[in-house]
């Protein structure tokens, strides 16, 4: 008889690539069961890593929030997602210091501490840390670079929630230098910035950045309308006074935006069956069914997805956001049973 060997990770990543989970009976979607919303998203960041890794081998994958996803049951102390911790490389945390409640405020010592549990289980499994704090006065932004520091956190304090400005406070980077970052262990510091509108050109925001000496750099895919160039990438790569530096893709997989190369001038009037309400505090953001497999073709599946781009345009990595989606979901079920 022969003998059935289990698959190993990367074979089972693999068959699930254009396996996205639904449920389909009388020729409708079923919505997954409210339970299954978390899983849902691991399956597709997990797929993302998978896709990401064949095509350039080092690609480095960072969901942005969502860290309840670290654990089976959503507690710091339920058994550990190790599947799902090894696919990524980093991991993203917004307010964990500052604009938890509102911007330049501090975060809530509760929800300080609790967001600093999960952000340690993924430290112990390898995944870095990526905070950012929203806030503005001189000292509170020090005390957001010193406390990260002191955590083992790569951070950044930004004056704008907005992510649309390179901050003049501090005016060198927090530890900046010309050391190598080859490895999102090595940075000390980080710039998200990915609404350029503030840039005249896709030549003028590219310049403004690479006169920077941030470690990595988190940005968009586009200016405006315009696809960075696997050249306006190159020429990011090396910080000005020396030593190479990490340049990440800005990607939302959790809500549709408007301003997409991939929106139809339809969906306004007749969206797609996964397509759902805006969300009101972001115009243009649609909460979508990401596991929905028009979804999946959009941001993963085949050569002009928007995860192709982004690797195919030379970024080192790409920045996962609304991976906390599910919770919207969560909260749709949890209405609907009231």
């Amino acid at each position: 008889m022969k003998r059935l060997v289990a698959p190993s990770l990367s074979v089972l990543m693999i068959l699930l690539l254009h396996a996205p989970i639904s449920c389909v009976a009388g020729g409708e979607k079923a919505s997954p069961p409210q339970l299954e919303y978390r899983s849902l998203m691991r399956n597709l960041v997990m797929n993302i890593s998978s896709i990401a890794k064949i095509e350039s081998p080092g690609f480095l994958v960072l969901p942005q929030n969502g860290q309840e996803l670290f654990t089976a049951n959503g507690q710091p102390d339920g058994d550990v997602e190790s599947i799902y911790l090894g696919s990524i490389d980093g991991t993203g945390r917004e307010d964990l210091f500052y604009g938890y409640v509102q911007d330049d405020h501090f975060t809530p010592e509760l929800e300080c501490l609790l967001m600093r549990t999960f952000l340690d289980i993924g430290e112990s499994y390898g995944v870095e840390a990526l905070v950012t704090d929203y806030c503005w006065t001189q000292w509170k932004m020090d005390s957001s670079y010193v406390w990260n520091q002191a955590a083992g956190y790569i951070s950044f304090a930004s004056d704008s929630r907005g992510l649309d400005g390179i901050p003049s406070y501090p005016v060198e980077p927090w530890g900046s230098g010309d050391h190598d970052v080859i490895d999102l262990s090595d940075a000390r510091n980080f710039l998200y910035l990915i609404n350029p509108g503030n840039y005249s050109s896709r030549s003028e925001f590219v310049t403004a950045l690479a006169a920077t000496d941030y470690d990595c750099l988190i940005i968009d895919l586009f200016w405006n309308d315009e696809q960075l160039s696997a050249e306006d990438v190159s020429s990011l790569s090396i910080k000005p006074r020396g030593g190479e530096r990490l340049v990440l893709a800005y990607m939302s997989i959790g809500e549709a935006e408007d301003y997409r190369y991939y929106w139809e001038e339809s969906w306004s009037g007749s969206p797609p069956a996964w397509l759902h309400d805006e969300n009101p505090e972001w115009e243009g953001n649609y909460l979508i069914e990401y596991w929905d497999p028009e979804w999946w073709n959009i941001i993963l599946n085949g050569d002009d997805s928007y995860l192709i781009r982004i690797v195919n345009a030379g970024f080192d990595g790409v920045y996962l956001d609304k991976v906390d989606s599910f919770e919207s979901w969560e909260d749709i079920d949890e209405q609907a049973d009231d």
